[in-house]
This record gives C-alpha cells, sequence and structure tokens, in this order.
C-alpha cells in the first residue's frame, strides 16, 4: 500500500508562467523530454515556449556562430521545434537591447550583435550566456492539458541554478528539492530494469 502512494501523481500547486520551470516526471516522457528541466520563457494566450536547460550537446556554440571570436559554453538542446534556429539566455539585462526579462537577472534574446561584441570582448562568457538549438513549444491549452495528466510538475528556480553550466544532475537536484516523494522520484533509475 505505502509502495503504490509513492508512484501516485501529486495535482500541481503551482501554475505555468514567465520564470518558472517544468520538470518532467520520471515515468512517461519520451527520450528528447526524459528527465527535463524546462525554463518558460513566454506563456500567454498564444501558447508557452521555453528551453530544456539540463541537456548539453557535445558541440561547443562558437563553432556554430559567425564572427564568435571565443565562447567555450556547449550548446544546449532547447526543444524539438525548430531545431534549426539559434536561441540565447543571459544576465546582461539592459546592455543587451531587446532583451526580455524572464527573472530577477536572466533575460532571453536581445540585439545577437551586441551579444557578439560582448563575447569577443571577454564579457561574456558560458557562466552568464546559454545558447539553445530549438526551443520547447505548446500551443494554447496544450501545456495546461499535460500538467493536468502530471506530465510535467510545475516548480520555481533560482537563477543560479539556471545559468549553471553544470547541468549534470539539474533533474534530480530540483526534484529533490520538493521534498516528500518528490525527492524519492529524484532517485529513481532511468532504467528500474538496470537497477
Amino acid at each position: 500500500m505505502i509502495a503504490q502512494d509513492i508512484f501516485k501523481k501529486i495535482p500541481n500547486e503551482i501554475s505555468p508562467g514567465i520564470g518558472k520551470i517544468l520538470i518532467a516526471d520520471p515515468f512517461d516522457h519520451e527520450l528528447e523530454f526524459k528527465r527535463a528541466v524546462i525554463l518558460i520563457t513566454e506563456h500567454n494566450q498564444d501558447g508557452t515556449v521555453g528551453f530544456v536547460l539540463n541537456k548539453p550537446t557535445d558541440v561547443i556554440a562558437e563553432n556554430l556562430i559567425d564572427d564568435v571570436l571565443s565562447f567555450k559554453g556547449n550548446l544546449y538542446f532547447g526543444g524539438p521545434v525548430q531545431t534549426s534556429i539559434l536561441h540565447y539566455i543571459h544576465t546582461f539585462g539592459d546592455k543587451i537591447p531587446d532583451s526580455i526579462k524572464i527573472t530577477k537577472s536572466v533575460y532571453w534574446s536581445g540585439n545577437f550583435e551586441t551579444l557578439k561584441l560582448l563575447i569577443n570582448s571577454g564579457i561574456a562568457n558560458h557562466n552568464n550566456v546559454k545558447f539553445f538549438i530549438g526551443y520547447s513549444g505548446w500551443d494554447p491549452d496544450q501545456l495546461d492539458m499535460e500538467i493536468n495528466e502530471h506530465s510535467w510538475i510545475v516548480s520555481d528556480i533560482d537563477d543560479r541554478t539556471i545559468m549553471s553550466a553544470n547541468s549534470v544532475g539539474t533533474w534530480n537536484r530540483v526534484l529533490s528539492r520538493l521534498g516528500g516523494k518528490y525527492k524519492i522520484w529524484s532517485n529513481f533509475p532511468v532504467n528500474p530494469l538496470f537497477n
């Protein structure tokens, strides 16, 4: 009886919104969202946009960006939508015109030429900029439906974790911080057959 209760899905107490995260539950996600932590950067009547924070690729971002002299940070898989388009989040705020504020110190997008100047001058690096290929997107009401089906856990996140270059274990850490059965879920093996 107790073991069955551990796997019972819990209704969300936090609503999705800009600056919140979606944490994939450990039991039923396709490969691209398996144990994903997604930062929501847009959530309105037109739908939802976000970026997977914990799926770095083996590609170094500078290898894909023209006119960038040195940026050693990895490129992240942002999601399965428009995987030929590069996106970024950063902590430069108004120093990069047209940036969109997501949290207290994390911004999305902005003038790309300004960002390249900051990178080439050594001011911007993998500690204050994250690049993503593709994004995660939901049509209006689609995300709410998936949350009601308990496919996602909505939570808060701190800016330091968002910008961390060490994304290994992010899913485990954010889930564990929720406590209770979530802490137990955070230790659930990726493939229980190998346990």
